[in-house]
């Protein structure tokens, strides 16, 4: 049986962005891999690119120079259209704000990347992801309708329905409680240990960092360091 391909890979990336005082250098130089199945955390301060670097990872923002491999497919000149059909299926995003449509049920948020992919029982699974989450009874209500934990957890399962191979999630417990955030953290981690997906966290939260495998640390477009694996206990003496 292959191996599969890393989940991403990054070769000098760097991303330069204009502004009223000039171009302004958001990332430099920035190199990464990650192996299929890992759960990495990319911390750091305000600032520093984190949610630069995940947008450029997916594939939402286009690198200023470098090449990103992504799934095993070079995306780095890719138009919107070209990056937008090649993630579908392939690749989950969750942000701070849940961004669903606020016209349509929880079920029809879920159910709307699988009618794109042309699934035809959309809806049956889309039922069976709102399931998992924990909030099948609410799957006729409207954003409008629910709480910011269950408009998160109904934007998880829209991530998740189509089965992609990597999570990238940015400050995904940014707008909630402890409890409601802590909630969310477990299901994810759940849900790359059954399925194996690769989970690519930004957050400034050192207690959810310390759950992934390997915690990546950013600071001014740069990595500063890299656990590169789960930090093992330190020994005891004596």
């Amino acid at each position: 049986m292959h191996n599969p391909p890393p989940a991403l890979i990054l070769e000098e990336v760097s991303l330069t962005l204009k502004s009223a005082a000039g171009p302004v250098d958001i990332l430099s130089g920035v190199s990464l891999t990650i192996p299929a199945g890992q759960s990495i955390a990319l911390t750091g301060p305000s600032g520093s690119g984190k949610s630069s670097l995940l947008m450029v990872s997916a594939g939402l923002e286009r690198a200023s120079s470098g090449k990103v491999t992504l799934s095993g497919t070079d995306i780095t000149r890719m138009g919107e259209d070209s990056a937008a059909r090649f993630r579908r299926g392939k690749v989950g995003i969750v942000f701070q704000s849940f961004h669903l449509i606020p016209t349509m049920t929880a079920i029809e948020n879920v159910a709307v990347p699988l009618e794109l992919m042309g699934v035809a029982d959309a809806f049956k699974r889309a039922e069976d992801e709102l399931r998992r989450v924990g909030l099948v009874k609410r799957a006729e209500h409207y954003p409008g309708q629910l709480s910011g934990g269950e408009q998160q957890r109904v934007a998880l399962a829209r991530a998740l329905a189509p089965g992609p191979q990597i999570l990238f999630a940015d400050e995904p417990t940014g707008n909630l409680d402890t409890g409601t955030g802590a909630g969310i953290v477990e299901l994810m981690f759940s849900l790359n240990a059954e399925r194996g997906t690769t989970l690519f966290l930004v957050t400034h939260e050192e207690s959810l960092a310390k759950r992934c495998d390997r915690i990546v640390r950013l600071a001014d477009g740069k990595i500063m360091s890299d656990s590169g694996a789960a930090p093992y206990p330190e020994p005891v003496e004596g």
